[in-house]
């Protein structure tokens, strides 16, 4: 499928230039590997530029995906980042899962190897608020052991108050559930 970079909006209410297309957003805190897992996605190593260092992300930075554009949120929770900053990004990213009306689903990415925290919650009751179809992508899978993935996700699951069935878990690294992944977002696009 055709994968390509086509522009990085500052606003929310910013169109994307090209022919209107639903679109996938892959929300989450600062540093889960929201890059990362769009180039799983995709299939390529490197459309999206992903970086140790939180942060970088600081526009909604949109790419082509067959007849459906992915969106690379601003990740939420960054504790480096000026109070200014952490609000102007928090602007940005509920406001565009609030308003836009091509936004067709949610990639909610959550590291597996820790619990929701209080920016997660928050940023959930933005998703619950807008009744956007939302599927709870859980990131660095490879970091947990093969016979704990499985209690890692009811218990993530458990503290979002969601069936363990709307959680998957992925790993970049290792590519583990980049089919079923994919086979989502196309779900999102009916």
């Amino acid at each position: 499928m055709l994968s390509e970079y086509v522009v990085s909006l500052p606003r929310a209410d910013m169109p994307v230039p090209g022919p209107p297309l639903p679109e996938i957003a892959l929300a989450g805190r600062s540093n889960v590997g929201k890059s990362s897992l769009l180039n799983l996605l995709v299939g390529r190593k490197a459309l999206a530029r992903a970086s140790r260092t939180p942060g970088k992300t600081r526009a909604l930075n949109v790419y082509l995906w067959g007849r459906c554009y992915l969106v690379d949120v601003p990740g939420y929770g960054w504790s480096q980042a000026s109070k200014t900053e952490r609000a102007g990004w928090r602007r940005l990213v509920e406001r565009y899962v609030a308003e836009r009306a091509a936004l067709q689903g949610v990639l909610w990415l959550l590291d597996a190897r820790r619990e929701p925290s209080r920016d997660d919650l928050a940023f959930g009751a933005v998703l619950a608020a807008r009744k956007v179809p939302t599927l709870v992508v859980l990131t660095k899978g490879d970091e947990i052991p093969r016979g704990r993935r499985g209690e890692r996700a009811q218990a993530i699951a458990e503290a979002l108050g969601m069936p363990a069935d709307d959680v998957l878990v992925t790993s970049a690294r290792t590519r583990e559930g980049a089919e079923e992944l994919r086979d989502a977002v196309l779900a999102f696009l009916g």
